[in-house]
Parts: structure tokens; C-alpha cells; sequence
């Protein structure tokens, strides 16, 4: 039937977007480049449409993104079933694809991994993204679950909510008395600010909540979590530092807390491939349970 997608052909397809090149494909399957070419352009004829952007690496197209996902939620019923029947690969492991913000993965998500049972045996490969652009990479099929701040569900996902992680706008000691004295709230547009990256809004938001329009021109670009709340700390600009990281410093006098009536707060919800595996379920338990200790 035409309207089957024919698993070889699916396989190949996932190989090719995991390994970036055709050539890369047919070495990890032990099949030549010709072979891979051929099985894509099959499924591509099979589908009508076209999966994937040559380019290097290759790219999937929108519809390419729906075969992937299909794909690599296929190869996890494979391997959950395989082990329930008792029959795993020798040595084999459960890759399980996260995506997780920076934030998070700095202050309490490696610790909720730790609380997955060993006897599950899973491999975590974790994807650094920002929250706002987390459930993406669900979207594209090249994760398994996310950190998300979203509540809508990417098609095929589930959603729940994991908690509010909060933001205090600090800065050191010596940064207030050069660039803020008298009033924080009026000084804050005008003085350095640290970001996480060019596309990292929460110290804009922030300000636009204060009324007082965006953040100054002049700004740091930290894109490591803990560099960022250091860079803050040792005076390169103010920012909005995550109020479990900003605890310890603030009660050394490291940080000074410069709205402390007007904290920001991200909630975060965790999304999953709907599939009824034992792997994904145990990763969702431990998340969850982790970040109820954690976030508010």
C-alpha cells in the first residue's frame, strides 16, 4: 500500500538527519551513500513530499519533522519492547533526548536525574536551549521531552506543569554605588546589563514591567548560567539572576537584591512524547518530583 511507510525507508531517513551527511548515514547503517539517496528519494516519492533540505548538515523539512518524530518514537517502542521480552541488545542502553534550559540545568534538573532508578539503565543526552524554545526541538523530533515554558502541548506530546522558576534583579555592591545611586528603579535603563545571549528578553521584560522601556545598549553576553550570575556578581552589569542561585550570594553581601518587591517568575512545564515507555515514564516521575522540592 502507498499510504505505508516502509520502516527501512523511515530508518534511513532519521540516520541521515542524526548523522548530518548521506555518507555519514551509510557508514553508520553498512550500507553505501547510493543505497541511502535511493531510500530517501523512495520515501520522499511514497509521501510526496520532500524531507529533507540538502544542505550540510541536512536539514528536515516540516514534513521531514513529522517522519523523524514517527521515526525515533518507533526505535523507543522497539527498545521498550525488546526489554520487556527480555531480549535487549548486549550492553545495551536507553537513550533518552532532553531538552532543558540553562537555568534549570544549572540549579536543580541533574539532580532529578539522579533520582531515575539504575536499574533503568538510560543514557541521558541533554539539549541546552532557552525555555521559550525548548518544546522546538520536541516540534522537530530531535528530543523526547522538554523543559518547557510553554502550556500548549506540541502535536503527539503531553504537558505538565513543574513550577515557577524565579528571577531577582541584582547586582553587586560596588555596581550599585557607581551606576545606581538614589533610585534602582530610575538608574536600571541606563547602566550595563549582563544577558545570557542576543535573544535572552527577561532583563527587557523586566524592565518594561518597572515602566521604564528597554534595557541599556550596553550589555554583556554571558550564555552560561553560572558565568552569568558570576559576571553579575563580580560587577560587569546588573541582571535578572535565578533566586536559587542568588541566595547564597545575596546573604553575603556578594549581590544586592535591587526590586525586591517586584521578583519575575517563568513557569516551566515539562512535555513528553505520548508513549506508554517504562523509560520516559521513570525520567517524568523523578522531574517532577524534583522540581516540586525545588521550584515555587
Amino acid at each position: 500500500m502507498m499510504s505505508e511507510l516502509p520502516l527501512d525507508q523511515v530508518r534511513t531517513l532519521l540516520a541521515v538527519v542524526d548523522e548530518g551527511t548521506f555518507d555519514a548515514a551509510a557508514a553508520a547503517l553498512h550500507v553505501t551513500p547510493s543505497a541511502v539517496s535511493q531510500r530517501v528519494k523512495a520515501l520522499e516519492q511514497r509521501t510526496g513530499r520532500v524531507l529533507l533540505v540538502r544542505t550540510k548538515p541536512v536539514r528536515p523539512t516540516e514534513s521531514g519533522e513529522v517522519v523523524v518524530r514517527f521515526a525515533r518514537q518507533l526505535a523507543r517502542l522497539e527498545r521498550d519492547a525488546l526489554a520487556e521480552l527480555g531480549m535487549p541488545g548486549e550492553g545495551e542502553v536507553t537513550r533518552v533526548s532532553v531538552a532543558v534550559n540553562a537555568d534549570s540545568l544549572a540549579t536543580w534538573f541533574l539532580g532529578a536525574l539522579t533520582r531515575v532508578p539504575e536499574r533503568e539503565r538510560l543514557c541521558f543526552e541533554l539539549r541546552r536551549e532557552d525555555e521559550t524554545r525548548t518544546a522546538e526541538l520536541l516540534r522537530e523530533g530531535l528530543v523526547m521531552a522538554a523543559v518547557t515554558s510553554s502550556p500548549e502541548a506540541v502535536a503527539g506530546c503531553s504537558v505538565r506543569a513543574l513550577g515557577r522558576m524565579r528571577y531577582l534583579a541584582a547586582a553587586s555592591p560596588g555596581f550599585v554605588s557607581r551606576y545606581l545611586e538614589g533610585s534602582s528603579r530610575e538608574g536600571l535603563a541606563e547602566a550595563p546589563v549582563v544577558t545570557f545571549d542576543r535573544s535572552d528578553d527577561i532583563q527587557d521584560g523586566f524592565l518594561r514591567q518597572l515602566g521604564r522601556g528597554g534595557a541599556s545598549r550596553l550589555r554583556h553576553a554571558v550564555p552560561a548560567s553560572e558565568g552569568f550570575v558570576e559576571a553579575v556578581a563580580l560587577g560587569l552589569g546588573w541582571g535578572m539572576v535565578p533566586e536559587i542561585q542568588a541566595g547564597a550570594l545575596l546573604r553575603e553581601g556578594r549581590l544586592i537584591s535591587l526590586v525586591p518587591d517586584q521578583p519575575v517568575d517563568v513557569p516551566l512545564h515539562w512535555q513528553q512524547w505520548k508513549l506508554d515507555s517504562p523509560a520516559l515514564a521513570a525520567v517524568a516521575e523523578a522531574v517532577t518530583a524534583a522540581a516540586s522540592e525545588t521550584l515555587r
